[in-house]
């Protein structure tokens, strides 16, 4: 977050909380397992295999090969940094949720979900430097990390300020979630229209930034 400008933080903001608002729906589909956390994947995977339960671990495993899948595409769609870039990410990624919600409307949940966690992966090539990924956006272990961090060297004369940025990052994935699991309740899968919307809008920003 440090090395970005004003508007493309608050870009990174949002996009976490679109991260955060898409994972909490697919949490509530899946029951238990995650669109972009795959960390808890992982973790789940491992369990099934141990305990001997082979749906589990199978469905984990599909995910964590979905979302690598994304991260593959993301990076191939970006194929460099800058606005630019980012427009083409955005609009890859409103297609993909605008495409799991017409599968949950066509009652395919499982293909809803494949949609998802693409674009959960493919998200995360928004903000590239040097080919590699700038910002997480849709994991949030690093930044609390850095809030750690960050805290350890105000407590040693460093600037309290600087636990701005990941605290802000970590607050718009987790207001996200919440919206995200109040609308699933509402609406169940339904709720992925506003997500398109909001990585539609995001697309569009990045192109007039561009442009401008």
């Amino acid at each position: 977050m440090q090395t970005l400008g004003p508007v493309e933080r608050w870009m990174a903001v949002l996009l976490a909380a679109l991260a955060g608002y898409v994972d909490s729906i697919g949490f509530l589909q899946l029951g238990g397992l995650f669109v972009s956390f795959m960390s808890g994947n992982t973790t789940r995977m491992a369990a099934g295999l141990a305990q001997g339960d082979w749906r589990l671990a199978g469905t984990a495993g599909l995910i964590l090969l979905l979302f690598v899948a994304g991260a593959m595409l993301g990076a191939l769609v970006a194929a460099g940094a800058g606005p630019r870039s980012r427009s083409r990410v955005l609009t890859a990624e409103a297609v993909l949720l605008l495409a799991a919600a017409l599968a949950a409307g066509l009652q395919r949940p499982m293909a809803a979900v494949a949609c998802m966690v693409i674009a959960m992966g493919l998200e995360n090539a928004v903000f590239l430097r040097n080919g590699q990924v700038g910002v997480g956006l849709t994991y949030m272990t690093g930044a609390l990390v850095r809030i750690g961090h960050t805290l350890a060297a105000a407590l040693r004369g460093g600037a309290l300020r600087d636990v701005i940025p990941p605290l802000l990052l970590w607050g718009g994935l987790t207001s996200g979630a919440i919206l995200g699991a109040l609308s699933f309740n509402v609406g169940g899968l339904v709720a992925l229209y506003p997500a398109a919307g909001l990585a539609a809008a995001l697309a569009l920003a990045a192109g007039r930034a561009r442009a401008t």
